[in-house]
């Protein structure tokens, strides 16, 4: 956790210049990554909140996921799934980048068949061209 909190100030200090925000959605981290960003001071200012969807029941009763609103072809645990999941948390959460993290914590992967310590990334917002 220490080795993670010099980024999450990095990561505030440049939203708050930017008068931006972040909402985030994670998954086998289980509230890791909120838990980094909430331990810089002053993070309210830039943080939105945060859904830890550890099973698809929460995905669907917390963020109102269904087999139709998912995209087609996709899982859990993929880039495409956090790409998906960052954009619902950024709408869900109102916040100007959204962040996923899902993957596969361990000790014996996931049902998928993706090792434990496998992870996907996924941020979601506002890109200059």
């Amino acid at each position: 956790m220490q080795t993670l909190i010099p980024i999450a100030t990095r990561i505030g200090a440049r939203l708050i210049a930017r008068k931006e925000s972040v909402a985030v959605s994670e998954s086998s981290s289980g509230g890791l990554v909120s838990a980094a960003l909430l331990a810089v001071p002053g993070a309210s200012v830039w943080y939105q909140g945060a859904s830890v969807t550890y099973t698809p029941n929460v995905a669907k009763g917390l963020l109102g996921i269904t087999r139709e609103t998912m995209p087609p072809g996709i899982r859990s645990s993929t880039e495409p799934y956090a790409l998906f999941m960052a954009g619902v948390i950024r709408g869900k959460l109102r916040g100007t980048w959204g962040l996923c993290e899902t993957g596969a914590a361990g000790p014996s992967g996931n049902p998928y068949g993706d090792a434990a310590g496998h992870t996907c990334v996924g941020i979601v917002g506002p890109v200059e061209a």
